[in-house]
């Protein structure tokens, strides 16, 4: 049989312009746009009922704003007043070196949370291997701050040697008076590239808030606590069990997530969530409903699924730490 010799060159012909059409008609998950916003993730948005409005610790209102991207669009205009209703504050400071566990708070060291009891304290000269800490007289009683005063002054950088071992007790009578506002964009402008935190002298700067991000009781997720300040002045200012403490000019805040707050359980085990980043993502506990951590954060401490978009999981409380950065545009 002889083979027509315009067969092949057609079928050629129209092989390639299936290859064209499918290519330029084809979804490509990956495709970003050119003005500095990822528009290839799934992102969703910040859901206000969740936040605990309903005892008036927390208010909320829709405000115009401007991100950092310079996106005009809406926030949340979330105001606290810095004082948790869900969960106890306290205690911070045992009273002696025999008290145990329930008479302190925590500390957090090199990813690991030890309790701050009697033993703690009597052994922070071996602890940090410096023999300058004496934190308790010859009765076993521990040096605490008593006034407002006193707080003020052991917290302040550049503490006197008065104040010099002695832990650090600011209590919640002390901030009766301070609100805390913070502007949360409604739906997440999700960036190519985001914005790590400044880490300090010698590390990123930048102009991001130091805020991680805002608690569904309210409270702030603050920057990580300068231990390094706190230990440098042989002052031990401990977090309660809540992962947080309290000072005059912040109020109470967090510095670790450690289960105490208001979390919203997710129905297919993720890990639950705890609050959102400045950025409109939610921020979620570490660990699932196995107690499985996930593997594949990236930079910012975040990654995708089908179900919540783009979102944030906490660092292990040890750390001192809850999300290294904001991968979406923040209120300005």
């Amino acid at each position: 049989m002889k083979t027509n010799q315009f067969l092949i060159p057609s079928i050629l012909i129209f092989s390639f312009l299936m290859l064209v059409f499918t290519a330029c008609n084809s979804d490509d998950s990956t495709a970003t746009s050119d003005d500095g916003v990822d528009d290839s993730v799934l992102v969703t948005n910040v859901d206000a009922s969740f936040f605990t409005t309903s005892d008036g610790s927390v208010t909320i209102t829709t405000v115009p704003c401007t991100l950092s991207d310079g996106t005009s669009t809406d926030c949340y205009q979330i105001v606290t007043s810095s004082i948790p209703t869900d969960h106890t504050l306290g205690p911070w400071c045992p009273d002696n070196i025999l008290d145990d566990a329930s008479a302190g708070g925590i500390w957090l060291e090199d990813g690991v949370v030890y309790d701050v009891d009697g033993a703690f304290v009597e052994n922070l000269a071996t602890f940090y291997n410096d023999d300058n800490w004496l934190m308790y007289d010859g009765n076993g009683d521990i040096y605490i701050t008593e006034t407002e005063e006193d707080c003020i002054n052991a917290a302040n950088p550049n503490v006197s040697e008065a104040y010099e071992n002695f832990c650090v007790e600011c209590l919640p009578s002390y901030i009766t008076d301070i609100t805390q506002t913070w502007l949360i964009p409604i739906s997440p402008v999700l960036q190519n590239t985001g914005v790590l935190f400044a880490t300090g002298p010698g590390g990123p700067a930048n102009t991001a808030p130091s805020t991680r991000g805002i608690a569904l009781n309210g409270i702030e997720f603050s920057a990580p606590a300068p231990v390094d300040n706190i230990l440098g002045a042989y002052t031990l200012a401990p977090f309660d069990d809540a992962g947080g403490h309290i000072n005059v000019n912040q109020g109470y805040h967090y510095h670790a997530a450690t289960g105490f707050s208001t979390k919203i359980e997710q129905t297919d085990g993720h890990a639950a969530l705890i609050g959102y980043a400045l950025d409109g993502h939610g921020i979620y506990e570490l660990e699932d409903s196995e107690g499985n951590s996930p593997t594949d954060l990236d930079t910012y401490r975040g990654h995708t699924d089908d179900t919540r978009g783009y979102h944030y999981h906490v660092d292990s409380a040890g750390n001192n730490n809850f999300i290294n950065g904001l991968k979406g545009a923040y209120a300005i």
